[in-house]
């Protein structure tokens, strides 16, 4: 009989049930159940994790065929820095995006990881730095939609049409405006982690600039951090001047 460890070594890297497997369902060690329990939900998981990916990928099928380009952005919301775009055509083949998803669900560490992995597989991306300024002259809708435009526009590929997070586009090829998109398409999830991850990158540069404020743990939200450090210091010239409350302390110098 087995030793409880050698079994659980067997099952780092047992990928499907065998005929071993099933025989030691019958193990009424209880060592021995904990692993099969452990390796099932881990199972269950992977699974769970494939119809997901099914589903993306057959909500970009359903817009037709042709070359599909991915728009989303990170950082609308935040009191300083810029906000990010990014346009991502995905190849054919996408089984290596099996754990994209929509860049808010994932660890730091994932994101990393997966922006590495659609910058080495995606048929063309591009990535559109807006900058606070430009924010603060053209507001910040139309501050993302116009760094969006410049996203697509930008592709090594020219797409057939577009599917981009909740905005409609003005561009010249048809532009689906989906709510939540980066949940429900492939292609946006693409986008949003390339977005997410140059933001932070961008942001944790900011902080050695200017280390009072603490972007590289907000990254320019208006956390109670955020908001003590522009009290005590004033603002930067990173800050949005069209956002509350920069705006109500530009009114008082």
């Amino acid at each position: 009989m087995e030793s409880v460890k050698v079994i659980q070594e067997k099952l780092k890297t047992l990928e499907s049930e065998n005929e071993w497997f099933t025989t030691l369902r019958t193990d009424q060690r209880l060592g021995v159940q904990k692993l099969i329990k452990s390796w099932d939900s881990r199972q269950q998981k992977k699974i769970k994790a494939w119809e997901e990916y099914l589903d993306r990928v057959n909500f970009d099928l359903s817009f037709g065929e042709g070359i599909i380009a991915g728009v989303d952005e990170a950082g609308r919301g935040p009191l300083a820095g810029p906000v990010v775009t990014a346009a991502v055509i995905l190849p054919a083949d996408t089984t290596v995006f099996i754990d994209v998803n929509d860049s808010k669900q994932l660890s730091r560490e994932k994101r990393q990881r997966l922006a590495e992995i659609i910058r080495t597989h995606a048929l063309s991306y591009f990535i559109h730095i807006q900058p606070a300024g430009e924010i603060d002259r053209l507001n910040i809708y139309e501050a993302t939609k116009q760094s969006m435009k410049k996203a697509v526009e930008s592709l090594e590929i020219k797409p057939d049409y577009v599917l981009a997070d909740a905005m409609q586009i003005p561009v010249d090829m048809p532009c689906h405006s989906i709510i939540k998109g980066d949940a429900k398409s492939l292609s946006i999830a693409a986008a949003s982690i390339l977005a997410k991850t140059t933001r932070d990158e961008y942001m944790n540069g900011l902080h050695k600039s200017y280390r009072d404020y603490g972007f590289d743990q907000h990254a320019g939200y208006g956390t109670p951090q955020h908001l003590e450090a522009i009290a005590s210091v004033g603002i930067c010239p990173e800050h949005r001047h069209s956002f509350e409350p920069i705006k109500s302390l530009d009114k008082k110098r």
